[in-house]
């Protein structure tokens, strides 16, 4: 659990007495413990107050001489429970109010006032509460979170930074924002290495005082987060003792559960991953209470695919424990203790999901959703169409990690260096299959076009050109014999049937490949100014410009290039379910006989994991059942997510490759019937662990 409150961030240091006058340390823990909790992070020190005996921030006004941390500390020993603190560290007004030299300060001199510069003094101000805050005998921290901006105006050219920046690459920093400069190459990677350093000084510092206490920072170097912040998605993930992400339906979205545990998983191979999670309906500040239902569709997609979780209360305006949320809770927590044994076991996937931190800085730029969407859209068909998958980073990619898939797709990674080809080419010589989507490889380090894809020699085929616009089409023959022999890769998908398939696409004359079915652009491509017409919606298919799918086939392996993007398509605004279904059959195609073949309702996603050493396998079914919704009051057309309430029922069809001993589900309500190696099961709940012996 983690337990804080709310409210002093939105009145400028002045709140009414009874702010957070309820917020008691023992009681915290009591709950806590009774609700199944087996840590507390404790909310310690925010931007405006802290709530301990400090020197250097003030406590709550309404709070008297309390210390809320001594209490919980205290308590927490008697009942065996550890005590994480939290401290901020983004945003400290009260310090910038009298520091005003700490604020990150933009190239034309003026101040963002809300933010801090990590090289400033800062740095020595956190070791201080940090050093206050571990004489209490606390068990750790959670720092939250090394924060350069969420976008711009981007900082920072203060003192402190253009001092650095000399030091470091002997020369000034860059003026303003020019992704065509060598400068701005190095103004990043200066970014990225002040949270690096600010990141590893608050561990090293920490463990120098008290070596047993745990360090872990909150992460954002995944999607929707992007070079603004100043995190990487591996760099970043592996300062302090785990990494510590948010999911969030609310802000993120319902798939962000299993992106993210997967994610956090890739970026710190070996290392246990925590993600948080929220009792609360829209955002961390409001009073509502999720359903039960709607907390263990979340806290079990995320259990079942590795991590452990922390249930974050954000407690009312003066501190009150909702006795309903407890109970919820205390149901939710108690429930995951008694599963344990079913988590933690090592993932089976088919698909290697490729996320390259260069296309997302140079390609991406001040507009990083035209990539991410493709690397989310990959997910999404593989959750959907029940496809095992992990994530593979152009920081730590080798070899051994790109054989530990089947499948390892690159959606749209426009930037590909000589290394990661080279990996690529080993990997397919050897017997893996590719999956190539949209722009792969058709961009220099620093995003300048090229003349030819760095990965023409495995595509099998020379770019003739890029298509101008996002609104392209592919299309399937009945009558060719070629497609009749590719029946995998156009299953579900009518014939002689133009589809929107929005994204990048190029046209592609094959050389070894083997094209499969048409490319088609819009008729947008006919117009005088087609960037100035109607750009936000699709124009209907004009004419054939190539193939919309070639197999090239290298070594042991294969290479399945997309001309199209069936990937961004599942993830933006105009999908059609066979755009995801395309990017499933190719998959399918590729692997033909994948150890387990799961075929079940979109909304229920399967997690299968191993254990060689007791030789079972694992099926989690986690079932996402949310209520519709109306239109909101504002915002609209946007619509709020609807909440679990209820209790699904689904059917699940499994196959397996190879003999299974013994199939049995956790929960004895469930139907399972075998056949030779095919079972079928009808679960009635949110999530179901079928066990397979082989």
């Amino acid at each position: 659990m983690e337990v804080g409150p709310t409210g002093a961030q939105f009145v400028d240091g002045k709140p009414a007495l009874d702010y957070a006058a309820k917020f008691n340390g023992r009681e915290i823990v009591r709950r806590c413990a009774e609700a199944n909790a087996e840590y507390l992070v404790l909310w310690v020190r925010d931007g405006e107050f802290t709530f301990h005996n400090s020197k250097f921030l003030p406590r709550p006004p309404g709070q008297g001489d309390r210390d809320v941390l001594r209490e919980a500390v205290d308590e927490g020993r008697k009942l065996g429970v550890p005590i994480i603190a939290y401290c901020q560290l983004q945003y400290p007004a009260f310090e910038l109010r009298q520091n005003p030299d700490w604020k990150v300060r933009r190239s034309d001199g003026n101040t963002i006032d809300h933010l801090v510069c990590f090289n400033s003094p800062y740095g020595d101000r956190v070791e201080a509460l940090l050093a206050e805050m571990l004489a209490y005998g606390i068990d750790g921290f959670h720092l939250d979170m090394v924060d350069q901006g969420f976008g711009p105006p981007v900082g920072c050219w203060c003192d402190h930074c253009q001092k650095r920046f000399q030091s470091d690459y002997g020369r000034s920093m860059p003026k303003e924002l020019d992704w065509k400069s060598e400068d701005w190459e190095r103004f990043l990677q200066f970014r990225y290495s002040t949270s690096d350093r600010f990141e590893k000084r608050l561990t090293d510092h920490v463990r120098s005082i008290n070596p047993k206490a745990t360090v872990d920072f909150n992460y954002h170097g995944n999607p929707p987060f992007s070079w603004e912040i100043g995190q990487t998605p591996v760099r970043h993930a592996n300062n302090g003792d785990f990494v510590t992400g948010e999911a969030g339906l609310w802000a993120f979205g319902a798939l962000t559960a299993s992106f993210n545990a997967a994610w956090y998983r890739a970026a710190t191979p070996g290392k246990p991953f925590q993600v948080a999670v929220q009792r609360g309906v829209r955002m961390y500040h409001d009073q509502t209470t999720r359903p039960l239902n709607d907390m263990r569709w979340e806290m079990f997609t995320l259990l079942a695919h590795g991590a452990f979780v922390t249930m974050i209360d954000k407690t009312a305006y003066d501190g009150w424990l909702d006795p309903v949320a407890y109970d919820r809770i205390g149901a939710l927590l108690g429930e995951a203790r008694r599963k344990r044994a079913h988590f933690g076991q090592q993932p089976v996937s088919d698909v290697g999901i490729y996320f390259s931190a260069r296309t997302r800085d140079w390609i991406g730029r001040d507009q990083a959703s035209r990539y991410f969407q493709s690397v989310q859209g990959a997910h999404k068909a593989c959750v959907y169409e029940h496809l095992g998958f992990g994530f593979v980073f152009d920081e730590n990619v080798t070899l051994e990690r790109l054989q530990s898939f089947p499948v390892v797709c690159l959606p749209h990674a426009g930037i590909l260096l000589e290394h990661e080809v080279d990996l690529f080419r080993q990997y397919v010589e050897a017997g893996g299959r590719l999956v190539v989507t949209g722009h792969a490889g058709f961009f220099g380090h620093m995003g300048r076009p090229l003349e030819a894809s760095s990965l023409q020699p495995l595509i099998g085929a020379r770019a003739v050109r890029k298509v101008e616009g996002t609104d392209n089409w592919l299309r399937f023959q009945e009558s060719s014999s070629r497609e009749q022999s590719y029946r995998e890769l156009t299953s579900g998908i009518p014939f002689d049937w133009p589809f929107l398939v929005r994204g990048p696409a190029v046209v592609y004359e094959p050389v070894t490949a083997e094209p499969i079915g048409e490319l088609l652009d819009s008729h947008r491509a006919s117009l005088a100014k087609p960037e100035a017409y109607n750009k936000e919606w699709p124009l209907s298919a004009r004419q054939v410009v190539g193939p919309a799918v070639l197999v090239n086939q290298i070594g042991k392996g294969q290479v399945l290039t997309f001309a199209g993007s069936p990937d961004q398509a599942s993830a933006g605004e105009h999908h059609i379910v066979e755009a995801r279904k395309l990017f499933a059959n190719a998959v399918r195609f590729l692997i033909p006989h994948p150890r387990v073949r799961v075929t079940g309702p979109a909304n229920v996603e399967a997690v299968i994991t191993d254990d060689p050493k007791e030789r079972l396998l694992r099926i989690h079914l986690i079932a996402y059942n949310p209520t519709p919704q109306t239109t909101p009051v504002k915002n609209r057309p946007f619509v709020l997510p609807g909440l679990i309430e209820d209790t699904p029922i689904f059917r699940v069809r499994l196959e397996f490759s190879d003999e299974i001993r013994s199939v049995t589900a956790l929960n004895p309500a469930t139907e399972v019937t075998t056949q030779e190696r095919r079972v079928q099961v009808t679960v009635e709940d949110i999530h179901e662990v079928i066990q397979c012996r082989y």
